[in-house]
């Protein structure tokens, strides 16, 4: 078998393992869904696709491992990411306190739309970047990938197709999340307990920021 095409499945299969695995991504994409639509989710995924690569590009170029290599520059990602994490997780808490069930007024439904409106396309493929992109696992991970499993002497090209396929996998992944999560049938099950899922994102988000930043060294 090829060298290359042996590469690529290794790290396809590294890849998607990683990928399925709960984590910030995958609360992130749950609650835009949840909460907003099945639009929005896919843009959260496509933020999320693009800070893989991100990851991708600086590895490749070489700048990751001075990023791993240098402690400041390393940590100040860290603390960063933990922020954002944070910030989201607070913000789930404060969108739970308006998500109690109630009979709808139009001022109320009214209101629901404004709050709807406010994610937008952009700021949820920005989300979903951030996230990512701020996310000191997943820059380890591509920098791992890049280093302990790609031959140093494959060819760019040939090592810009793995990014590519990474990038790929990760859209279709959280693009088939969002899909399932906004569907009616989940829609309606989930509106009844919006509050709780609001709670628990706010919680696991919360609790992962303050996990990286307390690691911060």
């Amino acid at each position: 078998m090829n060298i290359y095409i042996l590469q690529l499945l290794t790290v396809a299969g590294i890849h998607a393992l990683a990928v399925i695995s709960p984590g910030p991504d995958f609360v992130l994409i749950s609650k835009l869904s949840l909460s907003y639509s099945r639009k929005i989710g896919f843009m959260g995924a496509i933020g999320i696709a693009l800070g893989i690569g991100l990851h991708v590009t600086y590895s490749i170029l070489g700048i990751g491992t001075l990023i791993a290599s240098s402690v400041l520059l390393f940590n100040t990602i860290k603390i960063l990411g933990a922020l954002y994490l944070i910030y989201i997780g607070l913000m789930s808490f404060r969108k739970a306190k308006d998500s109690k069930p109630k009979s709808i007024s139009i001022t109320e439904l009214s209101n629901e739309i404004q709050n709807k409106e406010k994610m937008n396309s952009w700021k949820a493929m920005k989300s979903g970047f951030l996230t990512n992109a701020l996310n000191p696992k997943a820059t380890l991970f591509i920098l791992a990938v890049f280093t302990q499993v790609i031959n140093p002497s494959t060819p760019t090209f040939i090592q810009i197709g793995y990014g590519l396929e990474m990038v790929l996998a990760t859209t279709l992944w959280f693009s088939i999340v969002s899909f399932f999560l906004s569907t009616d049938l989940v829609s309606r099950k989930m509106k009844s307990i919006k509050g709780v899922i609001e709670k628990i994102t706010g919680v696991v988000l919360t609790a992962l920021g303050l996990k990286i930043l307390l690691s911060a060294k």
